[in-house]
C-alpha cells in the first residue's frame, strides 16, 4: 500500500524569514499576523512551529497547524502531531530499535533492495550507560555475572568476595602506589582476579582527577576501575553491535560506555536549544526512551519520554501524536531558604503539582521567582515530572539560560545566533516582565520560602517527610497496620536490638538502622549545588572527627565523569572517600537494584530480628524491596542528608535535638555544626564548576576509551548475527513478510491467553529487573549452557526477543483469573494444564490458534517499555479486549499490530458473563475507518459490539501491514 499522496508544494513557504547575514532561514510564526500567537504558551509555540516547518499533506496536515494556533479552544480536545528535532535511547530500550533496524536491513535486502536505505530519518544519538552493576564495593570482589553468552565454564571468572572493612579516616593521606594514585588502607587488600581478561584495569581511561593533598593527576579509585572493566566484558557482544550500528547506519551517534549517564550526556554535550539543518534553523527538541528525558526542559527544550516503540515509530519519520495538552502555569514567588537544597525545592513543588491533579498536562514556569533558579536547579525540577505526572515542566531560555550557556561549549557565534533566533520567534522570557506572560489553562503559585528540607519515603517518592519529623513519622510508620507507609511492629518487637560482628567489631542493628546509603549524581541530583554540598558537609564531618560505620552499604555514583571532576577539583572527593563513598563507576546502580549484596551478618541480624532496615539514597527510585530484599524502609533524600543518616546510622533521629555523631574523644557534633552555607556552597561551585568540566566530557565523547576503541565489528552493510549469541538475536518480525501488504485475515476461534483485571501496568506486561531461575526465559537461558549467575537482567537481554517473549507476562503480581492466584501462569484451555505463560502460547501457536486477551479498566498503564506490545506480539496475541485503555498503550498494540477492542460503556468481561475459556472469533472488515464497531462471537452463542480504537488514518495503514516496522519496510519495497 502506497502512501497518500502529498502536498506538492510546502503551504508555509510564506512564512520563511531569514536572520543575522540572510544565509539561515525560518520558519516565523510571527508572520501569520495572528494575535492567538502572542498569547500561547512558549510550549505550544514550539509545537506550533513543529507543525509549520513539518506540514506534508500527510503526517502533518494545514488544519493541525491551525488546530495548535487555536489552543485556547482546542487544548484537551484536537490530535496533533509533534516531529522532535531528536532522538535519545539508551542502551536498554535502544538496543531492540536498533536490533529492529538490523533485521529490517535483511528484510528489505531479501526483496533485492539496498539495505543502507535503512537508516533513522531523525537524528538518533544512543548512550551506552544502563549495563553496570555494582560487582566491586569498597575493592571487594563480589559474585560477578558471566561476562558474555555462551558457556560459563569457558569465561574468566572473578576471585571470590572476602570481608572488606572501610578504611578510618586520617589527618592526611600521600600520593603513592601504581600509577600516581592515593593510596588507601583497608582491612584486606583484594586479589587479582586470575585469568584477567587482556583489557586490564589499567587499559581503561577515564577522567583525570587531582589529588587534593599535592595537586598530581592521579587515577580514578580502584573500585570504579573495577566494574566499568567487569561492565566492558560482559556486554561485550551488545557492545560489538552497537559499534556496528555507530557505522553501519547515519544519523547514528552512539555514546561509548563509560562517558557519563545519559541525561546527563543529554545536558551537557547533545542539548543544542536550537538545531541548523540544511540552511534552516529551528528548537531544539527530543523524545527519549527513559521517563526522565524531561529535565531537558530545564534548558528550554521541549522533550518527554515515550515508549521504545514510539521511538522506533519517530527514528523511522512518524511523528508523535499527542492531544493538544491543557498547559499549567506554575508561578515561582518568594525567596529560597539558605538551608533547602535544590532537593528540598524539588519535592516542594512535587508535592503542589501533585495536589493540583496535573495527569497528562504541560506545566509552565513563570514568574519572579524563576530567576533565583539556577540551570541545574530546572533542571532538577524538570526530571521529577514522572513523580506528579506531568507530561514535561518548561523552562522558557532567559537570561540565566543563557549566562549557563557561557559556560558550557557553546561558543560566542552561536550564542548570538541562539538569542537572535529566539526573540525573533518569541520563545525567549524575561520573567520579571509580566507584560510577556502567555495564557494558561490554569495557574498555580508557590512560594519558594516555604520550602524546608524533606525525605521522601518510606515506600512512595510522593510521600515527604519534613526533616524535622523523620524521627517521629518513622516511629508512626512502625506502629500503624501495613500499608503505604507503615509496617506494624508490634510495640514489645520494637525494641529489639540485634548484635552482630563485622571486621572483627561488635555492632548492633535496630529498627531504623541505615544498611545502604548511595549518593547519586545522575537525574535528581545532578545539580552540582546538591553534590558540592554533600561534599563540604562530609569534608567538614571528617575535620570532626566522625565516621560511617564498616557494614553500612555506602557507594558514590556519579552522573558522569564531569562529577567525579568538579569534586575532586573542589578537594572534597577524599572526605567522601573517608566516610566510604567511594566512586564505584557511572551508570545506573542503586536506583534501578544494581546494590551490591550486603554483609552476611548484617543480612542475617535483620532476617533475626525481623528488623526494619533502612537505604537512603539520592536517587529517583526506592519502592520497597528496590534496593535489596531485605531493606524495607527506603528514602530519597538530598546528597547532603545521605551523607547525614549515613554517619547517624539511623533515620530514628531528631538532628534538631540530637547530636549527628560522638567523635572518640566523646565530644558531640550536631548536623548544625557541619552543615555548610549557601554562600559556601556557592563560592565552591564557582570554583570549581567551570568551562573546563563540559570541555573535558568533549574530549571524553571523541576520544572514548581504550576497550570501546579497540572493539572489532564487521564493515557490512547487514549485521553479521551470531547464532550463539545470548544477547543480540535477530526478531521474526519480518518472518514471511511479502512484498505487497495483504489484508489482515478475521480472528476466528482464538483462545483467551489471559484473563486479566483492572489497571494492568507495563510492569506486569513487559520484563524488567532480575531474570527469575524460575522462569521460562531461565530455562532457555540454561539450555544455551548459563549458569542462574550469567542471566544478566532482562534489560541487559533486550536485544535478544527469545528471552524477551518469555519473560513477558512473566510478573509474580500477575493476577490472572483462569488461575486464580498470583503468578506468570496461566491455563491451556484445551488441555485444562496450568504452565507458564509463554509454554501456553507456544504450544497454541504450534496449533494454528490465534490468541486474545481479556482484561478490564486502565490497561497498559504505568511507565512505557519497548516489549508491551512486542512480547505479545511475538506470543501470538492478535487483539485485547478491555474495558479501557491506557493511551500510549493502545498506540504501542496497534504499532505492533495487535488490535486494541474496547468493550461498550457500562460492559465488561464480567457483565457479559465471559469465563475466559470460550473461543472468540472476530470479523474484520476490509474497509476500516477510526472507532469502529466490531462484533464478537464466542463459541457459547454470545455476540457484543466492542469498539476498534483506531484514532486516525496512520494507525489504520500500520495496523493493515501488520505493524509499523512492516509498513516502513515496504514503503522501502
Amino acid at each position: 500500500m502506497a502512501l497518500p499522496s502529498r502536498s506538492k508544494e510546502h503551504p508555509y513557504l510564506h512564512l520563511i524569514d531569514t536572520i543575522t547575514d540572510g544565509e539561515i532561514k525560518f520558519f516565523n510564526p510571527e508572520k501569520l499576523n495572528d494575535a492567538r500567537y502572542d498569547k500561547l504558551p512558549l510550549s505550544i509555540r514550539v509545537l506550533l512551529e513543529s507543525a509549520i516547518r513539518t506540514c506534508d499533506g500527510f503526517y502533518t496536515k494545514e488544519e493541525d497547524v491551525q488546530s495548535i494556533l487555536d489552543w485556547r479552544q482546542q487544548q484537551s480536545r484536537a490530535e496533533v502531531p509533534f516531529s522532535p528535532a531528536r532522538v535519545l535511547l539508551q542502551d536498554f530500550t535502544g538496543i531492540p530499535a536498533m536490533v529492529d533496524l538490523a533485521a529490517m536491513r535483511d528484510a528489505v535486502a531479501k526483496h533485492g533492495v539496498d539495505p543502507c536505505l535503512v537508516n533513522p530519518k531523525c537524528p538518533t544519538d544512543l548512550i551506552v550507560d544502563h549495563s553496570l552493576q555494582i560487582d566491586f564495593s569498597k575493592c571487594a570482589i563480589q559474585n560477578a555475572p558471566n561476562p558474555g553468552g555462551g558457556d560459563s565454564s569457558q569465561q574468566p571468572q572473578p576471585a571470590s568476595r572476602p570481608s572488606s572493612c572501610r578504611p578510618q579516616p586520617r589527618a592526611a593521606s600521600h600520593c603513592g602506589g601504581q600509577k600516581g594514585s592515593c593510596g588507601k588502607a583497608s582491612c584486606s587488600d583484594t586479589p587479582s582476579s586470575p585469568g584477567r581478561p587482556p583489557t586490564s584495569v589499567q587499559q581503561i581511561e577515564n577522567t583525570p582527577l587531582l589529588c587534593p593533598f599535592h595537586l598530581k593527576p592521579v587515577s580514578e579509585p580502584e573500585t570504579a576501575l573495577k566494574n566499568q572493566e567487569m561492565e566492558l566484558n560482559r556486554n561485550k557482544e551488545r557492545l560489538q553491535f552497537f559499534k556496528w550500528c555507530s557505522k553501519a547506519f547515519k544519523n547514528v551517534n552512539v555514546v561509548p560506555p563509560d562517558v557519563g549517564a545519559v541525561h546527563q550526556v543529554n545536558l551537557e554535550y547533545l542539548s543544542r536549544v536550537v538545531q541548523v539543518s540544511d540552511g534552516f534553523i529551528y528548537p531544539d527538541s527530543v523524545v527519549g526512551t527513559d521517563s526522565h528525558t524531561t529535565m531537558i526542559n530545564g534548558l528550554g527544550i521541549l522533550g518527554w519520554g515515550v515508549g521504545g516503540i514510539e521511538t522506533e515509530a519517530v527514528m523511522l519519520g512518524q511523528p508523535v501524536s499527542l492531544t493538544l495538552p491543557r498547559v499549567v502555569g506554575c508561578k515561582l514567588v518568594g525567596s529560597i531558604n539558605p538551608l533547602a537544597t535544590s532537593i528540598d525545592i524539588v519535592l516542594g513543588i512535587t508535592k503542589h503539582l501533585r495536589q493540583a491533579g496535573i495527569e497528562g498536562k504541560f506545566v509552565e514556569f513563570f514568574g519572579p521567582g524563576v530567576c533565583q533558579l539556577s540551570v541545574p536547579d530546572r533542571t532538577t525540577i524538570a526530571n521529577m515530572c514522572p513523580e506528579y505526572n506531568a507530561t514535561v515542566s518548561f523552562f522558557p531560555v532567559d537570561r540565566v539560560t543563557m549566562k549557563h550557556f557561557t559556560k558550557t561549549n557553546f561558543t560566542p557565534e552561536k550564542l548570538e545566533l541562539l538569542e537572535s533566533y529566539l526573540k525573533a520567534v518569541k520563545l525567549f522570557r524575561s520573567y520579571e516582565d509580566s507584560s510577556e506572560d502567555p495564557e494558561y489553562s490554569e495557574v498555580i503559585e508557590i512560594n519558594l520560602s516555604s520550602m524546608v528540607p524533606y525525605v521522601s519515603g518510606p515506600k512512595r517518592p510522593q510521600d515527604r517527610v519534613a526533616v524535622s519529623n523523620m524521627k517521629e513519622d518513622f516511629q508512626r510508620s512502625l506502629d500503624e497496620k501495613v500499608g503505604l507507609r507503615s509496617f506494624h511492629i508490634s510495640k514489645e518487637k520494637q525494641q529489639t536490638r540485634v548484635p552482630f560482628t563485622h571486621c572483627g567489631q561488635e555492632y548492633s542493628l535496630c529498627h531504623g538502622s541505615v544498611v545502604i546509603a548511595a549518593v547519586i549524581s545522575c537525574t535528581n541530583n545532578c545539580n552540582p549545588s546538591v553534590m558540592l554540598t554533600a561534599g563540604l558537609l562530609a569534608k567538614k564531618a571528617v575535620e570532626a572527627g566522625l565516621v560511617v560505620k564498616p557494614y553500612i552499604r555506602t557507594s558514590l555514583a556519579p552522573g558522569s565523569g564531569m562529577v567525579t571532576h568538579y569534586l575532586s577539583t573542589s578537594g572534597v572527593l577524599p572526605y567522601f572517600n573517608q566516610l566510604g563513598f567511594e566512586v564505584i563507576g557511572y551508570g545506573c546502580a542503586t536506583c534501578v537494584g544494581n546494590t551490591a549484596p550486603l554483609p552476611e551478618a548484617v543480612v542475617d541480624a535483620i532476617k533475626q530480628g525481623d528488623l526494619v532496615a533502612c537505604g537512603v539514597l539520592s536517587g529517583n527510585r526506592h519502592f520497597e524491596g528496590r534496593l535489596c530484599d531485605c531493606v524495607r524502609a527506603n528514602y530519597l533524600a538530598s546528597p547532603p542528608l545521605v551523607v547525614a543518616y549515613a554517619i547517624a546510622g539511623t533515620v530514628g533521629i531528631d538532628f534538631d535535638k540530637e547530636p549527628l555523631g560522638v567523635t572518640s574523644e566523646g565530644k558531640e557534633v550536631y548536623l548544625r555544626d557541619v552543615w555548610p552555607s549557601r554562600e559556601e556552597v556557592q563560592q565552591t561551585e564557582e570554583d570549581s564548576v567551570i568551562t573546563s568540566v563540559f570541555k573535558e566530557l568533549s574530549g571524553r565523547m571523541k576520544k572514548g576509551n581504550t576497550f570501546w576503541n579497540q572493539i572489532e565489528c564487521s564493515d557490512s552493510a547487514l549485521f553479521p548475527w551470531d547464532h550463539k549469541s545470548t544477547y543480540i538475536r535477530s526478531p521474526s518480525f519480518f518472518s514471511k513478510m511479502s512484498k505487497e501488504m495483504s489484508q489482515p485475515p478475521s480472528i476466528e476461534g482464538a483462545h483467551v491467553l489471559l484473563f486479566l483485571g483492572d489497571k494492568v501496568t507495563t510492569d506486569h506486561i513487559s520484563p524488567a529487573g532480575s531474570i527469575s531461575r524460575t522462569s521460562a526465559a531461565a530455562k532457555y537461558l540454561q539450555s544455551k549452557r548459563l549458569t542462574p549467575r550469567d542471566f544478566n537482567s532482562y534489560g541487559a537481554r533486550r536485544g535478544n526477543d527469545a528471552v524477551m517473549t518469555r519473560g513477558t507476562f512473566a510478573s509474580v503480581k500477575l493476577h490472572n483469573r483462569l488461575v486464580g492466584k498470583n503468578g506468570p501462569k496461566t491455563v491451556h484451555v484445551p488441555s485444562g494444564q496450568t504452565m507458564d505463560v509463554f509454554d501456553a502460547a507456544e504450544r497454541y501457536q504450534r496449533d494454528g490458534v490465534p490468541l486474545v486477551i481479556l482484561a478490564g479498566k486502565d490497561y497498559g498503564s504505568g511507565n512505557s517499555r519497548d516489549w508491551v506490545a512486542k512480547g505479545p506480539y511475538l506470543m501470538g496475541v492478535r487483539a485485547v479486549i478491555a474495558e479501557s485503555f491506557e493511551k500510549l498503550h493502545r498506540r504501542q498494540l496497534l504499532g505492533m499490530g495487535i488490535v486494541p477492542l474496547q468493550f461498550e460503556s457500562g460492559e465488561s468481561a464480567e457483565s457479559l458473563e465471559l469465563s475466559g475459556k470460550e473461543r472468540f472469533t472476530i470479523e474484520l472488515p476490509e474497509e476500516l475507518c477510526p472507532n469502529q464497531p466490531f462484533t464478537v462471537k464466542t463459541s457459547q452463542g454470545k455476540c457484543f459490539r466492542v469498539t476498534a480504537l483506531f484514532e486516525d488514518e496512520t494507525d489504520i495503514i500500520c495496523f493493515k501491514h501488520g505493524g509499523l516496522l512492516r509498513f516502513v519496510a515496504r514503503t522501502l519495497l
